[in-house]
């Protein structure tokens, strides 16, 4: 008996924007560059890659070029992406870790009482 399969897109799963988040989040974590452009490149196409490419200022074949396995998307091309998203880059001190997450996920520790020396 053989076994059939189907192709996976994780893509088709992309329909809300704490979905995308939740993903971009997740390659972020990882800290890998590759996986975070890929990862870009599966939001892209579960958006729409024509319109994300107008919503970020870029043409659709520089978005799918920066965007591509290959690709090493420019700083700029970057942010205009997460915007065009929805979404947005947060720094926060590595260490502090969110009450209740067991994921590596970082929050920000709070403000000191007082004038910061």
């Amino acid at each position: 008996m053989t076994v059939e399969t189907t192709p996976w897109d994780s893509a088709e799963l992309l329909d809300t924007p704490q979905a995308i988040a939740a993903y971009i989040e997740a390659a972020l974590e990882e800290g890998d560059p590759a996986l975070l452009t890929y990862a870009l490149g599966v939001v892209a196409r579960a958006r729409g890659m024509t319109q994300l490419a107008r919503d970020a200022g870029v043409t659709r074949e520089a978005l799918y070029k920066a965007l591509s396995l290959n690709g090493d998307p420019k700083l700029s091309t970057f942010f205009g992406v997460m915007k065009a998203l929805g979404v947005k880059l947060a720094v926060v001190a590595g260490g502090c870790v969110i009450p209740g997450r067991k994921s590596r996920l970082v929050a920000m520790p709070p403000a000191p009482a007082g004038p910061v020396r």
